[in-house]
């Protein structure tokens, strides 16, 4: 009798810890760490994916800029069957007339000198490939924001829920204390109606926040393009306990010149100077040396010529272009090139004050976390204050219940102030081109 109920001892002592397993498997499962969701965010991602193909072609458009150094070759052929003589016979000369002719020919042409257009041409295609794996980096480091910015903003409210769920702990607690009370005849019903009212309050406030959390989850999934699970649960090991500030010991950067949003700028600028160049180059003499070979005969042996090899060359210069709209196209490069060399400028005063706000946000994220602590403190000394003065009869119901809302508050600004750091924190990397990218190894 005892082996047997040693065995079943240790076979249900077995099977919960094997469903405990599962569960906490489970559990691992479901959890959203913030570099996961980076790296799927980086696979995923179509704005990525569109910037890597635009990569692609501009290597395709440099490659077809590069073959302009090399020579034109064609070849042409052609054959006439008449239906009658071409040419009659011509005794001695031509004694069997010609009613067919063939004809066939082979050129190549190189340019010496285009004004500069295929030098400056290979010049725009090197700048576009240039401004294309800028803007990669560009969006990569666009999608590592949102990725943070939506994670945050999930660990928010899921922070929220448990302070709600504190709070309703608290508030059930004090609603069987207040029940035991009234059936004792030591309180009026009114009291116990308005811990009641209280508890109500907080069950909508959780209905709301947890349809929030799932709209918010939502969007979490389909920007890094997982499946949507309202069992998942973002995780983060940065609490009020461990938080560090320690970004804040470095200066204020501001390196334009290393910025990619002002590289694009200069690269539009530089691009709008070529546009120029290229324009003036239909001002410029052209230069072109060839070959031909051709060769003519019939098809019945009645006339033939031997291959006939001609070189060649041509000197193209545009005078009318001096005065006709060559000319005008010039002017409007050069007023394209004044508005890039304004937009740059801008760019340039729109990113400092970009990124010193940034900076200045994150100090005062900085500062928000410590007063919402000492906020959390005092609450929390207050309650048990307040609760203690309740019991002994020295204060009433009301002030009790704002002391436990208090703290409620102070608990969700202590996690509302440390993810909006997290947030300024990632929009600051972020303005400064050092946000985190995780590697896909």
């Amino acid at each position: 009798m005892m082996n047997t109920y040693k065995s079943a001892y240790f076979t249900a002592s077995f099977f919960l810890i094997f469903l405990l397993s599962i569960t906490n498997i489970n559990a691992q499962e479901n959890q959203l760490k913030l570099e996961d969701l980076k790296k799927k965010a980086l696979q995923y991602s179509r704005s990525i994916k569109n910037d890597s193909l635009l990569i692609k072609r501009a290597e395709f458009v440099k490659q077809e800029a590069f073959h302009n150094y090399f020579p034109e070759v064609s070849a042409s052929a052609f054959a006439v069957q008449a239906f009658d003589y071409l040419v009659p016979e011509i005794p001695t000369y031509l004694p069997n007339g010609i009613e067919n002719l063939y004809a066939v020919s082979a050129a190549a042409t190189q340019a010496v000198y285009a004004g500069g257009k295929v030098r400056i041409g290979n010049d725009l295609a090197e700048l576009q490939l240039e401004a294309r794996k800028i803007g990669h980096e560009t969006a990569v480091d666009s999608v590592m924001l949102n990725t943070e910015l939506k994670f945050w903003q999930l660990i928010q409210i899921q922070e929220q829920q448990k302070v709600l769920t504190a709070g309703k702990t608290y508030v059930n607690e004090l609603l069987k204390q207040q029940q035991d009370l009234l059936d004792a005849g030591l309180i009026s019903k009114s009291q116990m109606l308005q811990v009641k009212v209280e508890k109500s309050n907080i069950l909508a406030n959780e209905l709301e926040l947890s349809n929030l959390r799932k709209i918010a989850l939502l969007d979490l999934a389909l920007y890094v393009g997982i499946p949507f699970d309202t069992t998942m649960v973002a995780s983060s090991n940065v609490t009020k306990d461990n938080f560090s500030a320690s970004i804040l010991n470095d200066n204020l950067n501001i390196d334009l010149p290393n910025n990619n949003l002002y590289q694009l700028s200069k690269k539009q600028v530089d691009a709008a100077q070529l546009q120029v160049k290229n324009e003036k180059s239909n001002l410029l003499p052209q230069v072109a040396i060839g070959i031909n070979a051709a060769k003519v005969g019939t098809f019945n042996d009645a006339f033939n010529m031997d291959v006939q090899p001609i070189a060649f060359g041509t000197v193209t210069i545009p005078i009318s272009a001096f005065w006709s709209k060559e000319k005008k196209r010039i002017h409007q490069k050069e007023v394209d090139l004044k508005i890039a060399e304004n937009n740059l400028l801008d760019v340039k005063d729109q990113l400092t004050k970009y990124i010193t706000k940034n900076w200045y946000d994150l100090q005062t994220a900085n500062k928000r976390i410590q007063y919402a602590k000492d906020k959390l403190d005092f609450a929390t000394e207050n309650l048990e204050a307040q609760r203690d003065n309740y019991n002994n009869g020295l204060n009433n119901l009301s002030d009790l219940l704002d002391a436990r809302q208090a703290k409620e508050e102070a608990e969700a600004d202590v996690v509302n102030a440390i993810a909006n750091f997290k947030q300024k924190e990632a929009t600051y990397l972020y303005s400064i081109n050092q946000i985190e990218i995780p590697d896909l190894d």
